[in-house]
């Protein structure tokens, strides 16, 4: 169980909010209760719309959550409880970013700044080996590789190289990096990182993978999904000449990694049944 008392978990949303964002967001948040019963789970829209119930900006939800547990004190005061005013953070912030992204996490530190809540904003989601894990499945449920190197069959649509589509500028490249190094461990390819928002990037990273042998090649979004237009990723595997994976998405290991990142700043031990260690 969550401790007692413990800040809320706010995943802070990047890109235009809309029903799947917020159904992807829910089941994130979903499957880091899972793992902590008792976490109170939030979800702010970096691009929300302030006090909008469906889609309510970030701010306005770390401003809230104070509110919140600011008349849950003066409640158990008025009822004679001796419960000692909250110290602390109220919410602990965690960026839905499978990588470092400059510009977006400016705009979630200026959020949490405006909101006047204290929140503890954590890191990014990776480089992380569960990440390499959740790449590798998308890559094989999309036909492109195999699932499972032990497993003596083929996929005749496997590919010979992977590109590892990342935002976020160079050092969302070399992040990524990171996590291609695994994935190409799992998979016995070559992965390379390119930004998609690097004009040429991805087709200059095709040729490289090209030239040096690959004759098939993949495109991987190294990308929870809300963060980046579905447009661009089509654009880049068009330009790459070859097939995509989708974005990890809600994928198990990401709501794992979004608990993680708060159990950290929490200083909570996590087992593997997500409960609190000792």
């Amino acid at each position: 169980m969550a401790p007692e008392g413990a800040p809320a978990l706010v995943l802070a949303v990047p890109g235009t909010p809309g029903v799947d964002t917020r159904n992807l967001a829910e089941e994130i948040v979903s499957i880091a209760r899972s793992e902590l019963p008792g976490l109170d789970g939030r979800i702010g829209y970096l691009d929300g719309a302030g006090d909008d119930p469906e889609f309510p900006g970030l701010a306005t939800v770390l401003a809230r959550t104070v509110e919140e547990r600011t008349a849950r004190y003066e409640q158990a005061r008025a009822a004679g409880s001796d419960v000692r005013e909250p110290e602390g953070p109220a919410a602990v912030v965690v960026p839905l970013l499978a990588g470092p992204h400059p510009v977006l996490l400016d705009r979630i530190r200026q959020e949490v700044a405006a909101s006047g809540a204290p929140a503890e904003l954590t890191d990014v989601l990776g480089p992380h080996p569960l990440l390499a894990e959740a790449l590798h499945v998308r890559l094989s449920e999309a036909g492109l590789s195999r699932a499972d190197r032990a497993r003596l069959f083929t996929v005749a649509t496997a590919a010979d190289g992977i590109i590892l589509a990342s935002v976020g500028g160079a050092e969302a490249v070399q992040a990524a990096g990171i996590t291609g190094m695994l994935l190409a461990a799992r998979l016995a390819v070559p992965v390379m990182a390119a930004a998609l928002d690097d004009e040429g990037a991805i087709s200059a990273t095709a040729e490289e993978l090209r030239s040096a042998g690959s004759a098939q090649l993949a495109l991987a979004p190294y990308l929870i999904g809300p963060e980046v237009d579905r447009a661009l990723l089509d654009a880049a595997a068009k330009e790459a000449g070859c097939s995509a994976a989708e974005p990890l998405g809600a994928y198990p290991a990401v709501g794992k990694l979004a608990l993680s990142q708060y159990a950290s700043v929490m200083g909570i031990k996590l087992t593997q049944e997500g409960v609190p260690g000792r």
